[in-house]
């Protein structure tokens, strides 16, 4: 009688690989970071089918049409928003959950919204929003939520590039500076409205 042994993929060797090959080689080296992305089992943030390819390179599609940016992205994004033991945070979440769980620990709070509940927001007082996904603007009732001083960190989508990009809230402006370029998975709910040009 033979039996048969599934081999149970080595997540933890995975995320080690993943800070070694993706994050440490691209720039991200603060400690902080990779002791999150470390920690934090990205394989439980995605489909079962995606289990097995959780730690590549690349984003992955969720069931409910969102999507897991790629680890790069989280990487960098922590790394400039440096959040802070007094932040209060907002995460405007793609659909995974996996962005909360990296930063929670870090902060005095998080709340996570969808991004149709960002459309539809009244008024904020967070010092910290992160958009886990490529937006072309950010809505005026998304800027309310940010408070004075406070600080967005998100990926932006410019003629079809999409960049990290990191804002300040100053009075009513809320201007975004694109910085690193790379793959971010576009939210389409943040796209702007079509313009009619002659």
């Amino acid at each position: 009688m033979t039996t048969t042994t599934q081999t149970r993929p080595d997540y933890a060797a995975a995320r080690k690989a993943m800070i070694d090959s993706q994050l440490r080689t691209s720039g991200v080296n603060e400690p902080f970071v990779l002791e999150r992305m470390g920690a934090v089992a990205r394989e439980d943030f995605v489909p079962e089918a995606s289990k097995g390819t959780a730690y590549m390179d690349r984003a992955i599609r969720l069931a409910d049409g969102g999507s897991l940016p790629a680890p790069l992205f989280h990487g960098a994004m922590l790394a400039e928003a440096r959040p802070a033991a007094e932040d209060k945070v907002l995460v405007v979440d793609g659909g995974s959950g996996y962005l909360t769980a990296l930063v929670e620990p870090l902060v005095a709070s998080v709340k996570t919204i969808s991004p149709s509940d960002a459309l539809q927001a009244k008024k904020g007082d967070y010092t910290l929003v992160l958009v886990d996904g490529a937006i072309e603007h950010v809505p005026a009732n998304m800027a309310k939520l940010v408070a004075e001083g406070g600080r967005i960190v998100t990926g932006l989508v410019e003629r079809g590039v999409t960049r990290l990009a990191t804002g300040r809230k100053s009075g009513k402006a809320l201007a975004l500076l694109p910085l690193a370029e790379m793959g971010v998975p576009r939210m389409g709910a943040f796209d702007k409205p079509e313009s009619w040009s002659f």
